[in-house]
């Protein structure tokens, strides 16, 4: 679908509509400028929506919309396929929360071993009145002995900004740290700490740590990264941390391996009908997150990508698009999404020339089945050429970005 959304060469810029889903901080709504942006609950025919954890799964996403903006890491909640198919990108903002889950994490190191949850339950269940409070505390406190994390060693499966964190911290907390990522970056690679002993799989982790913490997204390879026929590897009272998604440890084997004591406890973030109750469960409402320091980070990340996008055509952090940024020489440019397909810039540069447009200059990039390219011509284009670029075959969307 062709689209201009500033006129063919107008020189003033509409607003465009931005729709948003959820709440969203306002230190990132205020990087969108009122004489650029309507923003909204209710607005018709946005051209990009911000969400956080709405499901937009069953959600009419409108025609209009050309890009999708996730104020957070994950984007399970968004139809990213059918997306990819319409040519919109959707962006997310990997690492804005990271800070926020490291010290959940450590929370939920301390909690176990410290024994903390079954001793908030003891307290709470003391009567003020009673004559022999103190005495019922100090023998019931014995109960709850826990250990110190130094000297343990804390294996950690996923070296993105979140697992070198923590491991940095748990290095600062006395602890032996052991990690594991066939995916590593290179990024990430140079900031882990060097104290940190590369495993060469899943299971050498979960075989080799007291305390395994998993910072995974959730795929088709990582469901039940965890699973029956692994989990025994654990050592006995062992802990295992998932502040990833739900779907990467399989309940079954975790509730049997409480069972039997392999796992001491199983501490996450995200309660379920089949673990609300235990002992051994510690379960978080979703708080990973929800710091007031990581949503308006997400918030300012994610706004600030979908606005050079709306913008520029630029890409930063989208999960269906490669990453794509050219400086403007020129006042016009087209942003085109299209299928990976040979001999698609050579058509897409026929129209263009067919039409008396002079390429300046041109970027080209692709990921798996998406490719995305930039071009900046010398003059203004006409809608007929935006419309006949569409109708390329295997041309997802066509976008006329002419600046000031």
């Amino acid at each position: 679908m062709a689209e201009a959304p500033h006129g063919a060469g107008a020189a003033a810029p509409v607003r465009l509509n931005v729709l948003v889903l959820n709440a969203i901080s306002a230190g990132g709504l205020s990087r969108l400028p009122a004489e650029r942006y309507r923003v909204g609950k209710d607005v018709a025919d946005p051209a990009a929506v911000l969400v956080r954890s709405a499901d937009m799964h069953g959600m009419a996403i409108p025609a209009s919309v050309r890009a999708i903006g996730r104020a957070g890491a994950g984007t399970n909640n968004i139809p990213v396929a059918a997306m990819s198919e319409r040519g919109v990108p959707v962006f997310n903002a990997p690492g804005a929360n990271a800070n926020a889950v490291k010290e959940l994490v450590l929370a939920g190191l301390l909690m176990a071993a410290r024994n903390v949850t079954p001793a908030l339950a003891f307290v709470g269940g003391l009567k003020a009145g009673a004559a022999d409070l103190d005495k019922t505390v100090e023998a019931g406190k014995k109960s709850f002995a826990g250990f110190e994390l130094a000297g343990h060693t804390l294996g950690i499966v996923g070296l993105g900004k979140i697992g070198c964190l923590v491991a940095d911290a748990a290095i600062k907390l006395g602890m032996h740290v052991l990690g594991y990522d066939p995916e590593i970056t290179v990024d990430a690679a140079w900031s882990l700490p060097a104290q940190v002993k590369r495993a060469a799989s899943v299971n050498e982790v979960l075989r080799s740590a007291h305390f395994v913490s998993l910072h995974v997204p959730l795929v088709e390879a990582t469901r039940h990264l965890v699973n029956d026929g692994n989990i025994g590897l654990m050592r006995q009272g062992a802990v295992l941390l998932n502040f990833s998604r739900e779907g990467v440890v399989s309940d079954t084997a975790m509730l049997d391996a409480l069972a039997s004591g392999r796992l001491a406890y199983y501490v996450c973030d995200f309660p379920s009908a089949t673990t609300l109750g235990h002992p051994r469960i510690v379960a978080l409402p979703h708080l990973g997150a929800s710091t007031r320091e990581a949503e308006e980070n997400c918030a300012v990340m994610v706004v600030d990508q979908l606005r050079s996008y709306l913008e520029h055509g630029h890409i930063a952090n989208a999960v269906n698009f490669p990453s794509v940024s050219m400086e403007r020489e020129s006042r016009f440019r087209v942003a085109i999404a299209n299928s990976n397909v040979p001999n698609m810039l050579g058509q897409i540069s026929t129209t263009m020339a067919q039409a008396g447009l002079n390429i300046h200059n041109m970027v080209n990039k692709s990921r798996g089945a998406m490719a995305y390219t930039l071009v900046d011509v010398d003059s203004p284009v006409a809608e007929e050429v935006l419309g006949s670029l569409a109708d390329i075959r295997g041309v997802l969307s066509v976008r006329y970005l002419p600046g000031a």
